[in-house]
């Protein structure tokens, strides 16, 4: 069965207003990543992310200490966020599915670009919600009206030159 990847605007606004703690699995503590902006952005917006990078584990992202894995984040977090590659978001999904109790999971996130339909029936055989091939940076920005704030589709950014009056 091939899970869907039309979500409507009312259930990833629910998730983004009922979502306080995010993991983001992936997070790079390199200014210049998507990772980086995704996780100072959601920062901003009062989310509270919590960066999962075993190559990183101990030191600071944005303020916030490095986890190895989901289970050594200490507290609960309702989101897992993932920043990898879609084979990488099976492992990823299994041990978010067997400490979903315990921490509190509710939905699992995978990027832009990642999908795993294998990973998201397993989720949601166990009561999780499952959004693939979005990013919450891009969604929370669009379902609140802000992507206008750079131009998107608001006519303000274009390809064609302006054409200059002196008078």
């Amino acid at each position: 069965m091939t899970h869907s990847l039309a979500y409507t605007n009312k259930e990833l606004l629910a998730i983004l207003q009922e979502t306080k703690t995010i993991a983001m699995v992936g997070a790079s503590p390199k200014w210049n990543r998507p990772s980086f902006f995704a996780m100072k952005y959601l920062q901003e917006k009062g989310y509270r992310v919590v960066p999962i990078n075993p190559g990183v584990a101990g030191k600071e992202i944005l303020g916030e200490k490095v986890y190895a894995s989901l289970a050594e984040i200490p507290g609960k977090f309702e989101m897992v966020d993932i920043f990898r590659n879609s084979a990488a978001a099976g492992p990823i999904t299994e041990e978010a599915i067997a400490v979903a109790v315990d921490k509190g999971i509710k939905v699992i996130w995978m990027q832009l670009g990642v999908i795993n339909h294998e990973a998201a029936e397993k989720a949601e055989a166990a009561g999780l919600t499952v959004v693939m091939d979005r990013c919450p940076k891009i969604e929370f920005g669009r379902l609140n009206a802000e992507l206008s704030w750079g131009g998107f589709n608001s006519g303000i950014i274009s390809a064609k030159r302006r054409r200059v009056r002196l008078s």
